[in-house]
C-alpha cells in the first residue's frame, strides 16, 4: 500500500522518469540522504576496497535498520551490489545486483521478510540472502518454514547487542572502517566502533 498523497506521487514519478537524480527522488517523499565512504579491509580473503554509497533513510525507518543496512552491503560488497528504494517499493528487496544484461543475481532482504517475498526471489536470482536482527528474529525464523527448503537462501542473524550500538556510529556523512581478521568484524567511525556479531541461520 502507498501512502503518500497522489499528487506527491504523480509529481515524484514524472520527476524521477524525466531524469531527476536519485537523491531528488527521495527528497520529494521526505527521505533523509546519508553519505557513506566505507573501507573494508578483510585480512581473511585478502579483500581490501573502498565504496562510496549514497542512502535514503524513509521517515519511518530508524537509525538501527540504516546501519544494518550497510553491514548487508558489506558482506555482499561489489561493485554494482545497490540499495533499491526499498521501504518505498515494498516489492523491492534492501540491496540487489543485477548482471550486465540487467538479469537480477543477487537479492538482498533486511529485517523479517515475508517468506512467499524471499521464495519468490529465490526463484529469479542466484543468491538470495536475508539479514535479520531484533528480538523477533527467533520466532520469525522458526515459523519461515518455507524458507529452510531454499538452496540459494541465506540467512544472517546479528546479535542484538551489535545493533543497539550500531547507531552510535550515525552521521549523515559517515567515514566508516571494516576490519574482518579471523571470522571478527570490527566497525569504526568517528563516534568509536562496533563488534559485530553475525549468527548465520541457514
Amino acid at each position: 500500500m502507498n501512502y503518500w498523497p497522489k499528487s506527491v506521487q504523480q509529481n515524484s514519478a514524472k520527476s524521477y522518469m524525466l531524469g531527476a537524480k536519485f537523491e531528488d527522488y527521495v527528497m520529494a517523499l521526505k527521505a533523509t540522504i546519508y553519505k557513506v565512504d566505507l573501507n573494508i579491509a578483510d585480512m581473511d580473503t585478502h579483500r581490501y576496497e573502498d565504496y562510496q554509497l549514497t542512502m535514503a533513510l524513509h521517515p519511518s525507518e530508524t537509525i538501527e535498520r540504516l546501519m544494518v543496512r550497510i553491514l548487508a552491503y558489506a558482506r555482499y560488497a561489489d561493485e554494482a551490489l545497490e540499495f533499491t528504494k526499498d521501504l518505498f517499493e515494498t516489492d523491492e528487496p534492501a540491496l540487489w545486483e543485477k548482471d550486465l544484461t540487467g538479469q537480477l543475481v543477487k537479492w538482498i532482504e533486511v529485517g523479517s521478510p515475508d517468506e512467499d517475498k524471499v521464495k519468490k526471489a529465490s526463484a529469479r536470482c542466484k543468491q538470495v540472502a536475508v539479514v535479520t536482527y531484533g528480538s523477533a528474529v527467533d520466532e520469525w525464523y522458526k515459523r519461515s518454514s518455507k524458507l529452510k527448503i531454499l538452496k540459494n537462501v541465506e540467512v544472517w542473524k546479528l546479535s542484538t547487542a551489535t545493533t543497539d550500538a550500531l547507531p552510535q556510529l550515525c552521521e549523515r556523512t559517515m567515514q566508516l572502517q571494516l576490519n574482518v581478521m579471523d571470522g571478527e568484524w570490527t566497525l569504526i567511525g568517528d563516534q568509536g566502533q562496533v563488534l559485530v556479531e553475525w549468527e548465520q541461520l541457514q
